[in-house]
């Protein structure tokens, strides 16, 4: 492909050589540079890749793109944009074809809840017969294959190429997780979505090499609604209409508010063996009764957004209702159903937050006992720990605690962090210490007490164990339920 037709969305100049060359690729990694390819220079948090330039150009890059002055090799073409970030997007889009053009696109915004509506939505789409591929927390998953990533949005060029091989794979739709640095490094730039979505926000990524402060995080998550046809908020948050701000798509709200199009403004909780959710009357732009198979009033909020994006997508009713009724998301307070006398799940919480909210949320469901088990991650902050055992200390019953992924730490001196914190937060708090997490789980299972809600938690999806930096595999839904064969309890 010649160059110039890569940057027929870019504004751009030539300083010096010819944009009709043919190029091979497109790169933005000195480690991935092929022969002939053109290398995309990018200001990162930790380096600028300008300065590899010379480098690039050694290792077989023909044409270089680059939004400030470089010292210029020889017998290259350079090609000066604004920012160059912006140019790759546009450039990685024409290179793979325009894949997002092809499809309907729904993007999930906000600190809280992405990964979790995304599947909801995901579960309603495909009850309507729709092909969904899915980008976020998670990975990318097209059909059965599934995909780590390295950020929760990718980069432009990884994104466009996934969305090609959605397109490839006969996908009709994509969701993805857009983060506010997705929207700020415009690894989504030159998408138009067809619907933004956004969950919620609180203060979160705001330090060195993220978000100098709240406002600028606020701000770039905005960015989605100038990029969107339509949007899908949540009216009850206290910064919607801050960061509505200059939106150029109709909106659509969600929330407990008697102003919210879909609204509910009460939920009941259920539990059963294989159930433990919510249910709840959906009324304002539609009149539509809902199960959540998922717990709490976080879950409501969920599904209300799941709910308004399928209405806005044309979903039926009964394809919304019987997705949600089964809806299962992968480590996001997932029950793993081996007993009618306890209850087990397993959930990706691994800071305070998110810890207190899970346990918040699953004590209102009134067990025997709250059993939490957890650990946390070495080469981490300690008052990670401190705060994650003060919590517990506080609100389980009894605690497990054990190992997450230690990395280059001893598991018995980050449980010895841990330990501190519950000393602060109940001297009397109940607990023991397996550093194993395996033999963790098959205690918490050969000492479960009928009633008892036992959270696994700081994992969730992860598929390994990580110790001394040797990662091996450990996904725990699947532990769980051999375990539980092991001992005859399920087939």
């Amino acid at each position: 492909m010649q160059l110039k037709q890569l940057l027929v969305d870019v504004k751009h100049t030539v300083v010096q050589g010819n944009e009709e060359i043919e190029v091979s690729d497109i790169v933005y990694d000195t480690r991935k540079i092929v022969p002939g390819c053109v290398f995309v220079c990018i200001v990162g948090t930790q380096r600028d890749s300008h300065d590899l330039a010379a480098q690039a150009v050694e290792l077989g890059a023909v044409a270089l793109i680059i939004d400030h002055e470089i010292p210029l090799p020889a017998n290259t073409t350079v090609i000066q944009v604004d920012f160059t970030r912006l140019a790759m997007a546009n450039m990685s889009a024409a290179y793979f074809g325009y894949p997002a053009k092809k499809m309907t696109v729904v993007g999930v915004t906000g600190t809280k809840g992405k990964t979790t509506t995304t599947h909801m939505i995901k579960t309603v789409l495909e009850a309507d017969g729709r092909k969904v591929g899915l980008i976020g927390t998670n990975g990318i998953t097209i059909g059965d294959q599934h995909t780590e990533t390295a950020n929760t949005t990718p980069e432009s060029y990884e994104l466009q190429k996934a969305f090609a091989n959605m397109v490839k794979a006969g996908c009709d739709t994509v969701l993805m997780e857009v983060s506010s640095q997705g929207l700020m490094m415009e690894r989504v730039g030159g998408i138009l979505f067809d619907v933004g979505v956004f969950t919620n926000i609180s203060p979160d990524h705001i330090g060195p090499g993220e978000h100098p402060d709240f406002a600028h995080y606020l701000h770039c998550k905005g960015l989605l609604f100038q990029r969107c046809k339509q949007g899908v908020v949540n009216a009850d948050d206290d910064h919607v209409e801050e960061l509505l701000q200059g939106h150029t798509c109709e909106i659509t709200t969600f929330g407990f508010g008697k102003n919210a199009d879909y609204r509910t403004d009460t939920y009941e909780l259920v539990q059963t063996k294989n159930f433990l959710g919510a249910k709840f009357h959906i009324s304002g732009a539609e009149n539509l009764d809902v199960r959540v198979n998922m717990p709490g009033k976080f879950s409501v909020y969920n599904a209300l957004c799941a709910v308004a994006v399928a209405r806005v997508l044309g979903v039926s009713h009964e394809a919304i209702q019987g997705a949600l009724e089964r809806v299962n998301v992968k480590g996001r307070a997932e029950m793993v159903p081996i007993s009618d006398d306890f209850t087990i799940l397993i959930d990706y919480a691994h800071n305070e937050l998110s810890m207190e909210s899970l346990l918040n949320t699953l004590k209102a469901y009134h067990p025997k006992r709250m059993v939490c088990i957890f650990g946390c991650g070495g080469n981490r902050s300690k008052l990670r720990r401190y705060a994650m055992g003060e919590c517990a200390a506080k609100m389980a019953d009894f605690t497990i605690l054990t190992e997450d992924n230690n990395r280059f730490e001893k598991v018995e001196d980050i449980i010895s962090d841990i330990k501190v914190g519950m000393a602060k937060g109940n001297p009397n708090a109940q607990y023991v210490e397996i550093p194993d997490r395996l033999d963790a789980i098959h205690y918490a299972i050969d000492h479960a007490q009928k009633g008892d809600l036992i959270a696994l938690i700081g994992k969730g999806h992860e598929s390994y164990r990580d110790r001394m930096g040797e990662k091996t595999p450990f996904l725990e839904r699947e532990l769980i339920e051999e375990y539980a064969r092991e001992k005859g309890m399920i087939k």
